[in-house]
């Protein structure tokens, strides 16, 4: 299993790299493939509008891979197994009971003194 979850971590990584690497190569909408490289779309690797589209194919392939690797990540983790949240209990489970001293009422005038003194005068 920790395996496993091993290559998904490393499988996110390099989706993610994937993703940023390929939007950072996308040209805004009113630039054109021409303005990169000097000259006419014409002449280009992929054609007047392949590389648009050969490069939004390849960053909606690559953020698919992204995002099955994060869920495979959540639920490799054992974030929705209910068992191992009812054995550890949350936070709440970790909080102690406090109780109150026997003399409590006349101690309240004391704090309410405490608490006057520590002000800040305006």
């Amino acid at each position: 299993m920790q395996m496993l979850m091993s290559i998904a971590i490393v499988v996110q990584i390099i989706a993610a790299v994937a993703v940023i690497i390929l939007v950072l190569l996308q040209h805004g909408k009113g630039a054109d493939l021409g303005a990169a490289f000097g000259s006419g779309a014409s002449g280009s690797l992929f054609g007047a509008t392949g590389s648009a589209n050969f490069l939004s194919r390849s960053t909606a392939a690559a953020a698919t891979v992204f995002f099955c690797a994060t869920l495979a990540i959540t639920v490799g983790s054992g974030a929705f197994h209910k068992r191992a949240a009812a054995k550890q209990g949350g936070v709440l489970g970790t909080v102690t009971e406090q109780t109150a001293p026997a003399n409590a009422g006349a101690g309240a005038a004391d704090v309410n003194k405490d608490l006057q003194s520590n002000q800040v005068p305006r």
